[in-house]
Parts: structure tokens; sequence; C-alpha cells
């Protein structure tokens, strides 16, 4: 019995590189025809670029420190607007699920608010709050908090419907229910929202740079294409998918923890 559990552990091991080793080599066979395409002239490079002006570009941003510096302040906004989305999205949310009349007068209002193009709010948020750092945090939560407070209110009413009862039969109030119940069978499903809030974060974040910044990655991004520099507009649009990337598996990381810590106890 030992032997086949191990054999089971092994055999999963062997398929995460499996899978690891064919997004490696997809990847590159990609970065090798855009290449080659380029290249040969039947891309345009002037509309597409290819990978070693693009990998070139990078390495001069970062020896003198250009990249850095970019890099730094639209992490630091995109981690502000992603903690600030997330904290008050989920406090919202526990606040509606304790009064059904307040969730039903809210409910229309929310489907109108995520209804609305966030890149017209933006302005709206930018002539609130400013053009420095608050005002694009401003315009990247006014991204995903609205979707956080409609996905937790959906988390907590699929709770399974039998515990609620069961609690509730031992006289267990709403707030009880909540925090003994609703809460902890719906963790998991809240860090897979943070998963979702990194990518809304950082297309918030690129936004409001689009809108006022001087500084920043969706700077770079969008001066690259006013000056038809396409080279940086990759570069740009690629570092943000590998921080976004990154950040994305810290939750992964993040969410094993919790599960080997709630298997433990």
């Amino acid at each position: 019995m030992i032997k086949s559990i191990s054999d089971f552990k092994a055999s999963i091991k062997r398929k995460k590189i499996i899978i690891f080793v064919i997004q490696f080599l997809l990847l590159f066979f990609f970065l090798g025809c855009w290449e080659i395409l380029a290249r040969l002239n039947i891309i345009n490079e002037f509309l597409l670029s290819k990978p070693s002006s693009i990998i070139s570009l990078f390495f001069s941003y970062l020896r003198d420190g250009t990249l850095f510096k970019h890099l730094l302040i639209s992490t630091f906004e995109a981690l502000i607007a992603l903690i600030i989305s997330t904290f008050f999205g989920i406090a919202i949310s526990i606040l509606l699920y304790l009064s059904d009349t307040v969730t039903k007068i809210i409910d229309p209002f929310l489907t109108v608010l995520n209804a609305i193009p966030k890149s017209a709010s933006g302005i709206i948020f930018i002539i609130w709050f400013g053009t420095s750092y608050k005002g694009i945090i401003a315009v990247s939560v006014s991204f995903s908090i609205v979707i956080t407070i409609i996905n937790c209110l959906s988390y907590f009413k699929s709770v399974d419907k039998e515990y609620i009862k069961m609690v509730q039969v031992m006289g267990a109030n709403k707030f009880q229910i909540l925090t003994k119940v609703i809460l902890p069978s719906s963790f998991e499903n809240l860090l897979s929202l943070l998963k979702v809030n990194i990518g809304l974060s950082w297309v918030g974040i690129v936004v409001g740079e689009f809108l006022v910044s001087k500084e920043g990655i969706g700077y770079l991004i969008l001066y690259g294409g006013q000056v038809f520099k396409m080279d940086l507009v990759m570069m740009g649009i690629l570092v943000l998918s590998f921080i976004a990337l990154g950040m994305y598996h810290l939750i992964n990381l993040l969410q094993k923890l919790v599960r080997k810590l709630m298997n433990h106890n």
C-alpha cells in the first residue's frame, strides 16, 4: 500500500515536470518562429518587433536602472491596489451578508457599477484623487472592488445549506454562522479570488498610468506606442506578464500552505 502511494506521488511529480517542459518548449518554439519570421521579413518588424530586439532593450534598461525604477513604481501601486480592493471588497461583502435587506437594496447598484466602462470612470477618479499615485491606485481599485464584492457574496451564498441549518439548530446567530461556517468554507475561494484581483489590479494600474503618469510600466508602453517603438511596447507587456505570473504563483504557494495547515489541524 505504501509503495502504491509513493508511486502515485512520483507519477504526479513526473506529470508536473512533463507539463512544465511542454510549456517551456511551446514558449521557445513561439519565440523562435517570431524571431525567424521577423528576420526573413515575413512579418513586419516595425509593427511587431522581434525577440532579440526586445531582449537587447530589456538588458539596456536593466543596466541603467530605468526598468527597475519604473517597475518598482508600478509594482508598489499594484500591490497597494490589490490589498485595498481585496480587503474592503471582502469587508463590504461580510456586512452585506449580515443584512439580507441591505443586500437586496444594493444588489442592482452593484450590477450597474460593474457594467460601467472602467476606462471611462477612471478619469473621474483621477479628478477626485489627483494625478499622483493616489489617483492611479484609485483607478485600479475601481477595476476590482465591485467584482470582489459580487464574487464574495456568491461564495457565501453557495456554502452548503445543511451546515448552516445544523449550526442554526444549535442556536448560532448569523454572525456565528459567518465566522464558524461561511468564512472557513469560503477560504479557498477567497484565495482564488486574489488571483483574479492580481490581473485586474495590474490592468487598472496600466490604465491609470496611461491617463496621467510619467513613470511606471504603463507609461513605458504608452510612450513606446507614441514614438512607434514597438520593442519598448512589447518589452513592457512581457515584463508585466512575468510580474503578474510571479504574483500568481505566490498566491498558489500560499494556497498550498493553507491547505497543509488545514489538513494538519
